[in-house]
């Protein structure tokens, strides 16, 4: 059986390079560092590194065992995160995940809200068109523009999105009417490019409409660009349907045109379910949901 110190020990030479890093951050001696070392790699009999001048590089046995204890540490963090969480309190680092768009014109502008009420949290937001692994820890809770197909996730939907045209006033005035798609040969589409990652409904929608053979186009590789694009007045951009909400000055462009349904889902891993941090998260997210839809709602009847 593997001696849990040992691998300890290793997992910190592998991560940093170096006896020398990783005996700093054990608060160890080099040489006691070397001495476990050794010992680890006698009692597997194998080598675990090559010793060169500028550091250790990972044999393919060390690679190996570097893959499993990567495993175990983030295992490791997920039960302590588990302990951690008091029921009283809601502090500590809570890592979430979702799009570049998403991010940054939905879930950021709204986190005040849940500082607010807990500002003890520390919040680690990765936007990525990448989906992270959650069950390995790469991330706590992801909002995902589709349903997660990870096993070992507890999922909810939260909500449906539609990409749909939207321009300025300012952009639109003096321009020639749009009434029909081909009339939009006569302005400048800003979209993401067809190449770039993005949920299928919203390729399609693109694809349809640079189907018209526009002259004028403007790639930009997330929505965040996309909205700055449109609302400096360069053209007529795809975005979803949530930015009227705090842009209501945007005017819809062809109300008939629209993707197909993006369904909106949060995950998180099934340890993670008694997660105070996680469950304060996701009521957060769930509340503002709702005040996002009656005002949506309000705008419509007024």
């Amino acid at each position: 059986m593997m001696d849990w110190d040992k691998l300890r020990i290793f997992h910190a030479v592998a991560d940093a390079g170096s006896l020398t890093a990783a005996g700093d951050r054990l608060h160890l001696s080099q040489s006691a560092v070397s001495r476990q070392i050794r010992s680890l790699e006698e009692s597997l009999n194998t080598t675990l590194f090559h010793r060169h001048a500028r550091g250790l590089i990972l044999t393919e046995q060390g690679e190996l065992l570097f893959d499993a204890t990567k495993s175990m540490n983030k295992r490791l963090e997920a039960a302590s995160a588990r302990i951690r969480d008091s029921e009283e309190e809601v502090f500590g680092d809570l890592k979430v995940t979702t799009t570049f768009g998403f991010g940054l014109l939905w879930l950021a502008p709204r986190l005040a809200t849940l500082y607010e009420k807990y500002p003890d949290l520390r919040i680690d937001l990765m936007l990525e068109e990448r989906v992270l692994d959650l069950p390995m820890r790469e991330a706590d809770v992801a909002i995902r523009m589709k349903e997660p197909s990870q096993a070992d996730l507890i999922r909810k939907r939260l909500m449906s999105v539609h990409m749909r045209l939207y321009a300025t006033s300012d952009y639109l005035k003096g321009r020639p009417e749009i009434t029909t798609m081909e009339d939009l040969r006569a302005h400048r589409l800003v979209c993401q490019n067809v190449t770039s990652p993005q949920v299928s409904a919203s390729t399609a929608l693109t694809h349809e409409l640079l189907s018209y053979d526009l002259p004028s186009l403007l790639f930009v590789n997330n929505y965040f660009g996309v909205l700055q694009a449109v609302l400096n007045n360069l053209g007529i951009g795809i975005l979803p349907d949530y930015v009227v909400e705090d842009f209501p000055h945007l005017v819809r462009v062809l109300p008939e045109v629209e993707s197909a349904e993006v369904p909106v889902f949060l995950a998180y891993p099934e340890e993670l379910r008694q997660s105070k941090r996680i469950a304060v998260f996701r009521d957060f997210v769930q509340d503002e949901i709702i005040a996002h839809r009656n005002s949506i709602r309000k705008s419509a009847a007024e």
